[in-house]
């Protein structure tokens, strides 16, 4: 979807403030380890990783803009649960459910990595028919995209690229994000710079995307 998320190859911003180190778990505020939390353990059950993703995508520009990164997971969370059904707007507005749940068992750390390890994810889908592309193809991305969530960058659109990779099917981002979980063959299709960003760009540069098939056409 086009949205203020989208800002690959947007100018106006100013630069970007590169600061030495990455901050560590411990030093984050508390707010912001208790979302990480919640969010290891169904705070909204049934949310897809792309419907996680086009909630973000939706929020008002400004906010998405201004808000720190885990304020934006509380605010997308906050959506997500109201609209799967797991808190009403009457819940929001008291503070708290008439009717909690039993608290959730203690995990320790040992318990919560070895969650994540198990839970770690396969995208693979069966594939229903042959590719429609082959490596070292040219192929062109399309140059208008449905307005719901796609992981086809605005500024790589209808521009001309070479397929240097198949990966079979994978879980189809657009139509995961409304619920329908069917697969679409992936390639990594590899761009020239000057392609994406003008004649200014170094000529020994290159840009590598993976592209759903329905985001191409052949060159």
């Amino acid at each position: 979807m086009d949205g203020i998320h989208d800002l690959g190859g947007m100018e106006g911003f100013g630069s970007v403030q590169v600061k030495s180190g990455d901050k560590h778990f411990r030093d984050i505020k508390d707010w912001e380890k208790r979302m990480w939390g919640l969010s290891r353990n169904t705070l909204a059950p049934g949310i897809t990783i792309d419907w996680f993703r086009h909630g973000l995508e939706r929020m008002v520009p400004a906010d998405y803009l201004s808000f720190a990164y885990f304020n934006k997971w509380c605010t997308n969370y906050l959506m997500l649960m109201l609209d799967n059904g797991t808190i009403t707007m009457e819940d929001v507005k008291r503070g708290h459910v008439n009717d909690p749940n039993p608290p959730a068992a203690v995990k320790t750390l040992d318990d919560t990595l070895r969650i994540n390890s198990n839970a770690a994810a396969r995208f693979e889908t069966e594939a229903l028919s042959g590719p429609a592309f082959t490596t070292n193809q040219g192929v062109r991305t399309r140059r208008h995209m449905p307005s719901n969530h796609t992981r086809l960058p605005r500024y790589a659109r209808d521009r001309r690229g070479t397929i240097i990779a198949h990966h079979g099917c994978h879980a189809l981002p657009d139509e995961g994000a409304k619920g329908n979980h069917v697969g679409g063959h992936l390639y990594t299709v590899c761009f020239a710079a000057a392609e994406l960003w003008g004649p200014e760009a170094n000529p020994r540069d290159t840009v590598t995307l993976d592209l759903w098939e329905r985001y191409l056409v052949p060159a």
